[in-house]
């Protein structure tokens, strides 16, 4: 039986991910993931592939807030899980790659705490319900889906067989997350979420839409927050490399709200045509 082993959230994009027992699938992913963003001067955002330092930064849900720590500096902050604007003055808009999104810094506080402890200036952003950023129309289903802060889908899941598979040729083992997967699931063959079209995780359904094409970011260490060489890039490159593009991990799109917990069962109703 395909089991759902791990969820991952990723409240502030590029920051570290917070790992779930269960999460409310939304119409834009996972509760809570990349709701927050941090951006630079220009309002363009801010990535682990230029700034690998951003993997310091640990967050954790405490009570109503999220509590983002640094690692190494040991220094907090908190947000509120439920911010209010009222200033229009906040609302700014942000690029993340070539969509421009509507969004709000979240407050001069924690704009000048980001910026003292990454040595330049930045600003944390929210994405507020109302704005809405629409999927890639090539790999919508219906052209109304829409997504958060991520890259670009709602959505990814990996198989720990895909890991597995890739570590054993590794001359040093890596984590997950390398990887950043929303979902990671047990007893399937490697790569086998490639292939996968229409699926359920218990009772909420998701199509496979794309596989994830790999950037340098894979190559960060997650707990040092440093480039650690050009693996496991490298090595994926060699086996794993579709039409000049490093695939790894599944994107998805969800086809219904609901909640999904560690453990639950994962059915393939179909498969995408190779």
């Amino acid at each position: 039986m395909l089991q759902l082993s791990e969820i991952w959230v990723y409240p502030v994009k590029s920051l570290g991910g917070i790992q779930m027992q269960e999460s409310k699938v939304t119409d834009r992913g996972l509760e809570l993931d990349r709701r927050w963003l941090l951006v630079d001067t220009d309002g363009r955002f801010l990535s682990q592939r230029e700034y690998p330092e951003l993997a310091l930064f640990k967050p954790e849900i405490a009570g109503d807030f999220l509590r983002i720590t640094h690692r190494v500096l040991l220094e907090s902050i908190d947000i509120p899980l439920l911010p209010v604007f009222s200033d229009a003055a906040s609302k700014i808009e942000v690029t993340v790659w070539e969509d421009t999104i509507d969004a709000y810094e979240v407050s001069q506080t924690i704009t000048d705490w980001f910026t003292k402890l990454l040595g330049f200036s930045t600003r944390l952003v929210y994405m507020p319900d109302e704005s809405e950023r629409k999927l890639d129309p090539d790999y919508s289903i219906t052209g109304d889906e829409i997504t958060s802060f991520s890259d670009a889908y709602p959505f990814l899941i990996i198989g720990q067989s895909s890991l597995d598979d890739l570590n054993g040729r590794l001359a040093v083992q890596i984590s997950m997350n390398r990887f950043r997967p929303n979902f990671v699931f047990t007893n399937g063959e490697a790569f086998e979420e490639d292939t996968w079209r229409e699926f359920k995780i218990g009772d909420v359904s998701f199509i496979g839409v794309k596989p994830c094409d790999r950037c340098v970011m894979t190559t960060v260490d997650q707990e040092k927050g440093v480039v650690s060489g050009k693996d496991p890039l490298k090595t994926l490159a060699k086996y794993r490399n579709f039409g000049n593009k490093v695939l790894f991990g599944q994107n998805l799109i969800g086809l219904g709200l609901g909640t999904v917990s560690v453990g639950d069962e994962i059915r393939v109703l179909s498969h995408n045509k190779k």
